[in-house]
């Protein structure tokens, strides 16, 4: 049995997605369709893509939920009802201890994916992230544990900027901001 995990970006371009698809499509058909599990936080962007590209294979979806309440606090919009799809679709539902979402519940989720799996997918730039839970801390700790790492960075792709709200929550600038 082949276990993949992934982590990446939640804020892909509209443009990116199908470019990502794409670059996904080879790298999951090495293995047989039977023998395929992918493990995904079903975030939008990559966890999504990645989830997508595992089912249309025939592979199994295992859905690592971060936390108790991770989809009432995803806003509404067109990933809501992708993420409910997907969730449906998942072989294995794994929730986190946790009631509320947030860094300690993403590097939990994170530590499941890396501990079950034995390939990390990473839909990365490359970019530092730093933040615990964050795409470039799962890829720091998964190399860190001699766990091999595939990077898919396609030629094109792109992150729309974040605005991230001041203490007031009035927009301060652009951030990184989670990527779980």
């Amino acid at each position: 049995m082949a276990t993949l995990a992934v982590t990446g970006h939640t804020n892909l371009t509209g443009a990116s997605l199908p470019l990502v698809a794409e670059a996904l499509a080879p790298l999951l058909a090495r293995y047989p369709a039977a023998e395929l599990t992918g493990m995904s936080c079903l975030a939008a962007g990559a966890d999504t893509v990645f989830a997508d590209a595992v089912l249309a294979l025939g592979g199994r979806l295992v859905a690592v939920l971060p936390s108790a309440d991770y989809r009432s606090r995803m806003p509404a919009g067109p990933h809501a009802g992708a993420y409910d799809r997907l969730l449906r679709a998942a072989a294995e539902v794994k929730v986190m201890p946790y009631r509320r979402a947030g860094a300690a519940a993403y590097a939990a989720a994170n530590r499941l994916l890396l501990g079950r799996a034995e390939l990390l997918v990473a839909v990365w730039d490359g970019g530092r992230g730093g933040r615990p839970g964050g795409t470039g801390d799962a890829v720091a700790t998964a190399r860190a544990q001699g766990m091999p790492v595939e990077v898919v960075w396609p030629a094109g792709a792109a992150r729309r900027p974040r605005i991230r709200p001041d203490r007031r929550g009035a927009p301060c600038g652009l951030g990184s901001g989670h990527d779980r």
